[in-house]
């Protein structure tokens, strides 16, 4: 077990977790963050360090007690997929004698052979020739056409001119047989034209066969390929990849799964013998095109490749509760009133409570509403707050009051102030930033900035100070409402280039996410009023 490592300082005091992580949800046990401190230690000057990439510790108890730490990383680094340090991967897809590198090379021949057809000089010469007849054709026939609609003038006036019978069947006949060389001079080209056709898509259908061959070697070889990811779990189960996600709803396994820090880390463990007693991964590197990762920042599992494998190694494990899927308030987080009337209120929603219900009808701002309004009608809350965010929510009592507060909101004429504590410091004292902003499919709910198919995320911002240990507070003025659109513009390179406090999915846990909604400005939809309501943050 040289993939074993022991921790070079002394973790005596910090007591050993009761329950193993939550993969996609947590904070990084104390042992786990020794453990990265390490392998971030050793990364230093290692080649390749700096391509940027997903790494993994996992802290595990041998037979004989002994606690240490194994280390991976995600997919393949530094051109490979093994290096001494690291567990191995569950299968090497770079073993030279293994099925899928002889898979490869067959892909490969077939891109040969498909390249060499369609690079052929007898197909490329029958292109063009088939192009440069097309376009000739085209132009004689134009021509013709041309030439006809002249000679129709002409004869339009003839006879209108004309006496006899034996001028007017002259231009009558002139007129057919004008029409039949058309139709003579079409069914020329169209024979000359079909047989040049012909000889291209000779060509071409041997192409879409050899592609055709193509795409179903690299379906079955990719079917094979997860055939051979033998996950298993704590309770001495095994199964493949295509078991384990044919009970999901995409019921294939994407591309790359298996292949990520966490199987990796937990398959070793559980064949040599070690128990699993807490997992973090963290990014190390320069961050990815795609997405908002930061160097030294703790991340959860994928949601899209890692669930469904996870969920079955688990199994067997004492694992901690998803925390977002516990009533984290138990109710006793205040819901502070702050304006009411007939028509709506303006609420204080503490962090750590939901807006509205989530999947396991948790407790919610909603909830709580609708206990203590029972006569309100319409859906309530008008806009949201993250569930880690505090601050000021208006709720509708009445639908017609929900409709005019949204569009209120739709078109932008709610000013909204919200106040936050930056992990780095802001030169810019004020300015403004425009990412557009779209959801990842691959790891909801965290959100990457795509200028093509992200939708326009403005915010305005200004320096309110500076604070101890290199943080910068600063009021966020937002123009649009995108999911995280505050988190995001705060953390990427191109906005502050500085993670809000707290923020576990695009920065560094904390207490708390150091946000606050902290004024409303709004018009009532009954009196007219403009009203402005206010709450401080607490931080």
């Amino acid at each position: 077990m040289d993939k074993l490592h022991p921790f070079t300082r002394s973790v005596s005091h910090i007591p050993l977790p009761e329950r193993f992580t939550y993969p996609f949800h947590y904070t990084p046990h104390p042992l786990c963050v020794e453990a990265a401190e390490e392998v971030q230690r050793y990364l230093v000057g290692c080649e390749g360090a700096d391509e940027g990439k997903m790494f993994g510790v996992l802290v595990v108890r041998a037979a004989d007690g002994t606690v240490g730490f194994l280390a991976a990383f995600s997919g393949i680094w530094a051109g490979s997929y093994r290096h001494a340090y690291f567990v191995p991967p569950v299968y090497d897809l770079q073993e030279p004698n293994g099925f899928f590198a002889r898979g490869e090379r067959e892909l490969d021949a077939l891109n040969r052979k498909v390249r060499a057809l369609e690079e052929a000089p007898a197909f490329v010469a029958c292109r063009q020739r088939l192009e440069a007849e097309k376009r000739q054709s085209e132009q004689e026939l134009e021509a013709l056409k041309a030439r006809m609609k002249a000679d129709k003038a002409r004869r339009d006036y003839l006879r209108a001119t004309a006496t006899d019978a034996a001028s007017r069947a002259a231009l009558i006949r002139e007129s057919q047989f004008q029409k039949a060389e058309l139709r003579r001079r079409k069914q020329a080209w169209a024979q000359r034209l079909a047989a040049l056709q012909a000889e291209v898509e000779s060509y071409e259908a041997e192409i879409r066969q050899l592609r055709e061959a193509r795409k179903r070697r690299s379906a079955a070889l990719q079917q094979e390929l997860f055939a051979h990811f033998r996950m298993r779990n704590a309770r001495g189960e095994v199964r493949d990849l295509c078991q384990i996600f044919a009970d999901t709803d995409r019921k294939v396994p994407p591309a790359g799964a298996g292949e990520c820090a966490a199987p990796k880390l937990l398959q070793y463990a559980y064949l040599h013998g070690l128990h699993p007693l807490a997992i973090a991964e963290f990014w190390w590197g320069c961050p990815p095109k795609n997405e908002l990762r930061r160097q030294g920042c703790y991340y959860p599992a994928c949601k899209e490749k890692c669930e469904p494998i996870l969920r079955f190694m688990l199994q067997g494990l004492s694992v901690e509760p998803n925390p977002l899927q516990t009533n984290a308030s138990q109710g006793w987080l205040e819901l502070e009133v702050l304006y009411e009337d007939d028509d709506l209120m303006v609420v204080h929603k503490p962090a750590g409570l939901l807006s509205v219900p989530g999947k396991l009808d948790t407790d919610s701002v909603w909830q709580r509403i609708r206990q203590s309004c029972p006569d309100a009608t319409g859906p309530l809350v008008v806009h949201r707050l993250d569930m880690a965010t505090s601050g000021l929510l208006v709720v509708a009592k009445t639908k017609r009051v929900h409709q005019n507060l949204q569009a209120q909101f739709l078109h932008r004429t709610v000013e909204k102030r919200y106040v936050a504590l930056l992990d780095g410091i802001v030169r810019q004292p004020e300015g403004e930033i425009s990412l557009p902003l779209r959801p990842n499919p691959a790891d909801r709910p965290r959100q990457v900035v795509d200028p093509v198919h992200g939708k326009p995320a403005v915010t305005r911002y200004r320096v309110l100070g500076y604070e101890p240990g290199g943080r910068t507070r600063v009021a966020f003025f937002p123009l649009t409402g995108r999911t995280h659109q505050l988190r995001v513009h705060a953390a990427h390179p191109s906005g502050l280039d500085a993670p809000i406090v707290g923020d576990m999915l695009y920065g560094k846990a904390a207490d708390r996410l150091y946000l606050h909604a902290e004024s409303l400005s709004f018009t009532h939809p009954v009196t007219g009023e403009r009203l402005t309501i206010e709450k401080a943050a607490e931080f």
